[in-house]
C-alpha cells in the first residue's frame, strides 16, 4: 500500500533539501511499515514508506528507470490488479522486468504508454512520477479516490503526499484553516479537489495533474457517465455476478496474509463467500463487538439489529476462520486512542467511537493479516442507504444524507427534542429534517462562526454544481433521472469521505484494505442500470441480492440494512462527558474561538444515562476538535 511525498522545485537544488524529504516521508511511516526511501536531483526529490504486500524482495522505492535522455522515477500507493495482464503485453513489447512486482509493472507502463497508461489500469492507486526526460512531475490518482493525494503549489513548484500531514511537514507550509476549509469541516460533502488547509489541494479521483516550469495542468482521464442500460433483469444480475467474481478473484492476489472484514451485512458478507469460494485455503474473517452490546443494545429504525448473530450465521455457512474483537469503553475512551485517530485522518471531521472501534479493530487484524477485503461502497452503488427509499428526500433538492426524513433519525421525535429546539412535531408530520450530519450541527458553533461560513448557503451551491454534472439520457423519465442524480452525489459527494476514512483508519497501522465494490466496471455498470431494476423485488439491493443470493444463509439475504456499529454502552456515554468537562479548565482560545461555550456546558450536565446520539455525536466533535488543536496548531481564521 504505502505512503508517498515529494517536492519539486525549479528554483532550488533539491539534493540539497534532504533532512526536509526525509521528515516529510516520517510523517507517514505507518502507511509504510516495512521500508523507506527518497530520492532526489536538482529539480525534484521524492519519498517512500514501503507495506510491502506483492514481491516482497523486489518493490522497493523509489523506483527508477535510466533512459538515453534523464532518468523516470516513481512513488507509488495501491495497487494495480490487472498488473499480470500488462506485464506480459509490455514484455511482449519488448520491456525487460527485473522484478515481478505491480510497482515496475505501472512505471514501465508509463514509459510504454505515457498518461495514458492511467487508462489501462485497475485497481486503487496514488502515485506521482518524476520524468527528468521533460523536467516534469505526473501525479495520477485512481477512478473512485480510493487513495488519498493531496498537493501545494510553492511559488516555483509543488509539495505533494498520501496525506497533509506530510506536506505540512514542509516548512514552506503555513497552517490555516480560512472560511473555506471550516466549510469544508463542517459539512459532510467531499467538495472535489478541496482539501482543509489553505493552499492544499486534493487531486480529483480520475484525475491526471502535471507539474513543470510552466505551471500545473490536471486532466480528467475518467468520471461517471450516462449511458443507456440495454440488458433485461437477469442479463444484468448475470452480469453483476461475473463483475464481482473476477473482482474477488484479482482482489485476492497478495504474497502476504488475507483476511475479509464480516459485519452480517449483506455486503461484507458477498465478499466473504466469493472469497471463500476462490481461495484453496481457509478464508479468514474478522468482526468488530462490543462488551455488553447484547444486553445494552436498544433497536430502533436506524439500528434494527445486532451484527453478531449475522456474523456468526455467514462464518458458520462459509465455513471461516472467525474472530471477534471485542472492545470495552475503556479502550474506546482512551484519549490517546483519540489523538491517534485524529492524527491517522489529519482532521477533527470523524464520526466518535465508530472511528475508535474501526482503529481498534484494523490494529488487531493486523497481527495476523496485511491484506483485509472489504465490503465497503455497496449502499452508494447499488442504493442501499434509507434516504433512497425515502419519497420525501426522492424529491428535495440537497444532498440525500443531509436532508433525511423523519424515519432515519428516530432518536430525534418528542418532547425532549422540541425542548433542545430539535425537531419534533414537524418531523412527525413527514417534513424533513435537515442536520448537519450529527456532531456537525450548527448550534454546537460559536454564533460569529456561524455567520462567517453561511453553511445553507455554501450547501446549495455545491448542491447544484454536483446536479449539474449528470448528464439526462433521451428517454429518462423524470423519477429515473432523480435516482441517477442521488447515485451519483453519493458516488461523488459522499463515498469518498468513507473511504478516505477507511483508508486513514487501516493504513495509521499499516493495513491494506481492499474495496471490491470500487471496481470501475461495475461502478460503471451498476450506475446505469435503473432505479427499477435495482429494486426490482421491492426491496433495497435488488441486483446485490439477486447476484449472490447462492452463496448466502437466507438470513443475511432476509436482513435489514444495518450501518457500522456503535457502542451502546452508557459508561462510554459518561467518559467522554467527563472529559469535555476537563476541557472548561484549559484557555484554549482556539477551540472556544469556534465552540459555543455555553452549549458546550449543556451538553455536560445532561445525564450520561439518556444521552442521545446527535447530543453524544456533539461531544465527540467537540473532543476531536481540541485534540487536533493541540496537535497541529492551526491558525483559524474567519
Amino acid at each position: 500500500m504505502c505512503g508517498i511525498t515529494g517536492w519539486v522545485d525549479f528554483s532550488r537544488d533539491q539534493t540539497r533539501e534532504r533532512v526536509v524529504i526525509e521528515a516529510m516521508t516520517e510523517t507517514m511511516a505507518c502507511r509504510g511499515p516495512d521500508a523507506s526511501g527518497v530520492w532526489s536531483d536538482r529539480d525534484a526529490a521524492l519519498g517512500h514508506r514501503r507495506l510491502a504486500v506483492i514481491d516482497l524482495p523486489g518493490g522497493a522505492q523509489p523506483m527508477s528507470v535510466s533512459t538515453a535522455h534523464g532518468d523516470v522515477v516513481m512513488v507509488y500507493s495501491g495497487e494495480a490488479y490487472n498488473f499480470k495482464e500488462l506485464r506480459d503485453e509490455l514484455i511482449q513489447k519488448g520491456e525487460k522486468f527485473q522484478t515481478s512486482s505491480d510497482t515496475e509493472v505501472v512505471l514501465r507502463g508509463y514509459l510504454e504508454w505515457g498518461e495514458a497508461l492511467a487508462d489501462r489500469l485497475n485497481g486503487m492507486y496514488a502515485f506521482a512520477i518524476w520524468d527528468a526526460r521533460e523536467r516534469r512531475l505526473v501525479m495520477i490518482r485512481d477512478r473512485m479516490g480510493i487513495k488519498p493525494l493531496y498537493f501545494y503549489r510553492t511559488p516555483h513548484g509543488v509539495l505533494f503526499g498520501s496525506e497533509p500531514k506530510a506536506i505540512l511537514a514542509n516548512p514552506l507550509v503555513k497552517r490555516v484553516v480560512d472560511v473555506d476549509g471550516l466549510r469544508e469541516m463542517l459539512v459532510p460533502v467531499k467538495t472535489p479537489k478541496h482539501a482543509v488547509w489553505k493552499g492544499m489541494q486534493e487531486v480529483e479521483p480520475g484525475t491526471i495533474v502535471t507539474i513543470d516550469e510552466y505551471g500545473v495542468r490536471e486532466r480528467t482521464y475518467w468520471r461517471l457517465e450516462s449511458k443507456p442500460h440495454t440488458d433485461d433483469r437477469d442479463t444484468t444480475v448475470a452480469r453483476v455476478r461475473e463483475l464481482l467474481d473476477d473482482i474477488v478473484r484479482r482482489q485476492l492476489v497478495a504474497d502476504v496474509p488475507e483476511c475479509v472484514l464480516l459485519s452480517g451485512g449483506l455486503d461484507s458478507s458477498a465478499i466473504t463467500a466469493l472469497s471463500a469460494r476462490e481461495l484453496s485455503t481457509t478464508v479468514r474473517t474478522f468482526a468488530v463487538d462490543f462488551v455488553a452490546q447484547a444486553e445494552n443494545f436498544k433497536p430502533n429504525e436506524l439500528r434494527p439489529t445486532t451484527d453478531t448473530p449475522y456474523v456468526h450465521d455467514v462464518a458458520k455457512h462459509v465455513g471461516s476462520d472467525h474472530t471477534d474483537i471485542v472492545l470495552d469503553h475503556t479502550q474506546l475512551a482512551d484519549l490517546d486512542l483519540r489523538r491517534k485517530v485524529v492524527r491517522a485522518r489529519d482532521l477533527p471531521m470523524g464520526m466518535g467511537d465508530m472511528d475508535e472501534s474501526l482503529y481498534l479493530l484494523f490494529k488487531a487484524i493486523r497481527r495476523q493479516s496485511t491484506v483485509a477485503l472489504s465490503g465497503e461502497s455497496a449502499d452508494e452503488i447499488f442504493g442501499g442507504y434509507r434516504q433512497f427509499h425515502d419519497p420525501a428526500v426522492q424529491q428535495t433538492d440537497a444532498f440525500p444524507w443531509i436532508a433525511i426524513g423523519d424515519s432515519v433519525i428516530p432518536d430525534m421525535r418528542g418532547a425532549r427534542a422540541n425542548q433542545r429546539g430539535l425537531p419534533g412535531s414537524a418531523a412527525r408530520r413527514g417534513r424533513l429534517v435537515r442536520l448537519m450530519y450529527s456532531a456537525r450541527s450548527s448550534d454546537m458553533f460559536t454564533p460569529a462562526l456561524r455567520s462567517a461560513v453561511g453553511l445553507d448557503t455554501y450547501l446549495q451551491d455545491r448542491y447544484t454544481e454536483a446536479v449539474n454534472e449528470v448528464a439526462r439520457l433521451d428517454d429518462e423519465d423524470d423519477f429515473t433521472h432523480r435516482m441517477r442524480v442521488m447515485s451519483y452525489l453519493h458516488l461523488t459527494r459522499f463515498v469518498r469521505i468513507l473511504l478516505d476514512r477507511k483508508d486513514r483508519m487501516s493504513m495509521a497501522v499499516g493495513l491494506e484494505v481492499r474495496v471490491p465494490f470500487c471496481d470501475h466496471r461495475l461502478v460503471e455498470y451498476v450506475y446505469n442500470t435503473p432505479w427499477s431494476l435495482k429494486t426490482y423485488d421491492g426491496r433495497e439491493k435488488s441486483l446485490l441480492r439477486g447476484a449472490v443470493r447462492d452463496v448466502l444463509p437466507e438470513s443475511v439475504l432476509q436482513r435489514v440494512k444495518n450501518p457500522y456499529p456503535s457502542t451502546a454502552d452508557p459508561q462510554y456515554d459518561a467518559a467522554i462527558q467527563a472529559q469535555a468537562k476537563d476541557l472548561f479548565g484549559t484557555d484554549d482560545n482556539v477551540l472556544f474561538g469556534l465552540i459555543d461555550r455555553a452549549a458546550l456546558e449543556q451538553l455536560t450536565r445532561l445525564d450520561p444515562a439518556i444521552l442521545q446520539p446527535l447530543e453524544k455525536a456533539r461531544l465527540e466533535q467537540v473532543l476531536d476538535l481540541a485534540v487536533w488543536i493541540d496537535a497541529y496548531h492551526p491558525e483559524v481564521v474567519y
